[in-house]
Order: structure tokens, then C-alpha cells, then sequence
């Protein structure tokens, strides 16, 4: 997975959190909230998350730590000891299905 320069998740995470703030004051707001949901939808798709909360924390932990791409996504590929891909669930358990070989 390629990762998003650090600069422009930085910048997408501080949008976030200032519409946040201004929906927490406003939130009757129509305008602020299609701001804030739209923000939050930038970083899924920036973050390869399904919703905001997770892309959220995604984002800070990638700035923070700069984690590795496997960290990012749910969904992961690993090797079996003869070096065939596993295919790998949403939490990272594999289900033991070799990848592109023949039984």
C-alpha cells in the first residue's frame, strides 16, 4: 500500500479536527456538519479506513510513529513456511487458503 506524504495527512487530520471543534460548538449547523463529514471521509480514503474514528486514530498513530503500511490497513498478506501467500481476514487471522497455487 502506498502511504500519503505526512504533510498532507497532517493537514487533512487539522481540518478534521477544526470542523470538529466548530460542529461541537454549532451542531445544528448543516453547513459545518457537511464539512466535518466531508473531512472525515478524506482521511478513510487518505488512511484506507471505513470510518472516520478509525481513519482518526490511523492518521495520528502514522504521524506519530510513522507506522508501517501493514498498520494502516486491515488487511494484510502473509507467507507459509514454503513462502505461499496466505490470505489474510480483517483482523489479520489467516484463513490457511494458499494464494495463486494449485492444491
Amino acid at each position: 500500500m502506498l502511504l500519503p506524504a505526512k504533510a498532507e495527512v497532517a493537514r487533512h487530520l487539522e481540518q478534521y479536527r477544526a470542523w470538529e471543534r466548530l460542529l461541537l460548538v454549532a451542531p445544528a449547523d448543516h453547513v459545518v456538519r457537511g464539512h466535518f463529514e466531508n473531512s472525515g471521509y478524506t482521511l478513510c480514503v487518505l488512511m484506507g479506513k471505513r470510518c472516520a474514528r478509525e481513519a482518526v486514530d490511523a492518521a495520528e498513530h502514522y504521524l506519530r510513529d510513522g507506522a508501517p503500511a501493514a498498520a494502516l490497513s486491515s488487511m494484510t498478506v502473509a507467507r507459509d513456511a514454503r513462502g505461499s501467500q496466505l490470505s489474510q481476514g480483517p483482523q489479520g487471522r489467516g484463513t490457511g487458503r494458499a494464494v495463486g497455487r494449485r492444491p
